[in-house]
């Protein structure tokens, strides 16, 4: 029973027993979507999803998403090594990067930097000298590198060159650059790094591949796959109306209020009339209406006959006011209005694959974690058979162990006949039997022993070769100790049963 139902049960006296033995724990599998959470998918329900992320974490090669290049992390001693091959004899800067793609007028930083003794700064590729109250413009995107150190590449300076690589490198946080006289840039980086843009990765984690864990999920779609829009024909679904006449679903007919008066305004600049048929305003101007225009409008808005005000504004357009307010909106009342005007899109950030563009460029044997979750259970069951032939010796010896676990419990669900499924399957899209074929399986992965299992019609919709299968599975389930009692019609499973 729920919580709520107890609540009016009244209390129950204890049993006058003095000793029970052989009640088993009891664990009851029905038929019924185990979630309705659309972060709850095969893979995470078996675990199989969270194996498969230790082993991209631990063994995973990563690999640019500008270059497609395998991504590098050197020594000290390999940077100076790349170095000397790259710029010898040559005038070269050592560089530390300090601000990279970020808006701002670092007054401050260029202080800093001015007081530790530095006097030339790399600003967006030129090199200026740092002066006092210095600073950028705030409003546009900047790279600014620390000028370490400009000097002549040669064997006879290798203390000078150890030591400023050491010094860009605390500075730049494990990442240095180095540029020659013809601005010619190369990045070198303790960590994950991209040899020709300099694009770096953090180290990579279980959470790197998680799509419920802020450090791996699409920050477009949070991890989902997808994402809200708004859906114009939803906002305009009659075009013979006119704006005046409700023909913009979300606003009605026309009242004296401001969205209306921004309208009006909208018409009187680019000539058109809130009266006309929104089929005969022409593209253009639909366009503008939902989605506006970076052009200033002037608003007049009479409050009584001696009292007009101007104002002085950019209309972004009904789309970006909708969906404004569907940020605004979080109870459910508010979030079903907005569903009459929005539908579901793929996102077109990860293109449904849930997951940052960084996580999805860590590969193991030429595929990412997510192209994996889309294979049939079938396909992966071969691609883990195989892989392992195909892993470096250190990859083997780390990935032996998770291989095991993953490959024992696609096992589980091949035997279950699951094979048509995939990890990225979302829970509540499964049927009630299939939902109980996978609670089985993962039973199965748990090999618990000394329990009860109840199951109810675990073969409805199988195919003969899978209920074989099945059948198989739970005789596994009774030789580990337990007992499994199965409400059952299928003939095969009560002829193979103990006891009917």
């Amino acid at each position: 029973f729920s919580a709520y139902s107890r609540q009016f049960m009244g209390g129950m006296e204890r049993p006058d027993v003095d000793k029970v033995s052989g009640l088993s724990p009891v664990i009851a599998i029905e038929q019924k979507t185990t979630s309705k959470n659309p972060r709850s998918t095969v893979g995470t329900i078996t675990e199989i999803y969270d194996f498969m992320r230790l082993l991209f974490a631990r063994t995973a090669d990563a690999f640019s998403y500008n270059t497609g290049e395998k991504m590098e992390r050197m020594s000290e001693d390999q940077i100076l090594k790349n170095i000397y091959n790259k710029f010898n004899t040559m005038p070269v800067n050592i560089l530390a990067p300090v601000v990279k793609g970020r808006k701002g007028h670092y007054r401050e930083l260029f202080e800093q930097i001015r007081k530790q003794g530095y006097v030339k700064v790399r600003i967006d590729g030129e090199i200026k000298d740092i002066t006092a109250k210095m600073q950028v413009d705030r409003y546009k995107i900047h790279d600014i590198e620390i000028v370490v150190d400009r000097l002549i590449i040669d064997e006879k300076d290798h203390k000078r060159l150890l030591d400023s690589i050491q010094t860009a490198m605390r500075l730049g946080k494990g990442i240095i650059k180095i540029s020659d006289k013809d601005n010619n840039v190369a990045h070198f980086s303790k960590f994950l790094m991209c040899p020709t843009t300099g694009i770096s990765y953090d180290e990579p984690q279980p959470n790197s591949f998680s799509f419920n864990s802020p450090y791996g999920a699409c920050e477009r779609c949070d991890g989902l796959g997808y994402i809200f829009v708004v859906d114009k024909e939803s906002v305009m679904p009659n075009m013979k109306l006119s704006i005046i006449n409700g023909g913009l679903a979300p606003l009605g007919e026309y009242r004296d209020v401001w969205m209306f008066q921004v309208l009006k305004a909208l018409g009187k600049k680019y000539n058109f009339s809130l009266s006309t048929p929104l089929e005969k305003l022409g593209d253009e101007n639909i366009d503008i209406i939902l989605n506006g225009t970076h052009e200033l409008l002037s608003v007049a808005v009479e409050y009584n006959k001696w009292n007009v005000q101007n104002y002085q504004i950019t209309f972004d357009g009904i789309i970006k006011l909708l969906e404004e307010q569907q940020d605004k909106r979080s109870d459910t009342e508010n979030a079903n209005d907005m569903d009459t005007f929005r539908k579901l899109k793929t996102c077109p950030e990860c293109h449904g694959a849930r997951l940052k563009k960084e996580s999805l460029h860590f590969k193991v044997d030429g595929k990412n974690i997510s192209e994996l979750a889309m294979l049939d259970i079938l396909s992966l069951q071969t691609w883990f058979t195989d892989v392992e032939a195909r892993l470096s010796e250190r990859q083997n010896v780390i990935a032996k162990e998770i291989l095991k676990e993953i490959r024992a419990r696609i096992g589980f669900l091949t035997d279950v006949g699951l094979t048509y499924l995939a990890l990225d399957r979302t829970a509540r899209t499964l049927s009630g039997g299939e939902a109980q074929r996978i609670r089985l399986a993962t039973q199965i992965g748990s090999q618990l022993m000394n329990v009860m299992y109840i199951l109810d019609e675990p073969s409805i919709g199988l195919h003969q070769r899978d209920n074989e299968r099945l059948i198989g599975a739970l005789k596994n389930l009774r030789d580990l100790g337990n007992t499994v009692l199965v409400v059952e019609h299928d003939k095969d499973m009560i002829l193979e049963a103990d006891h009917v």
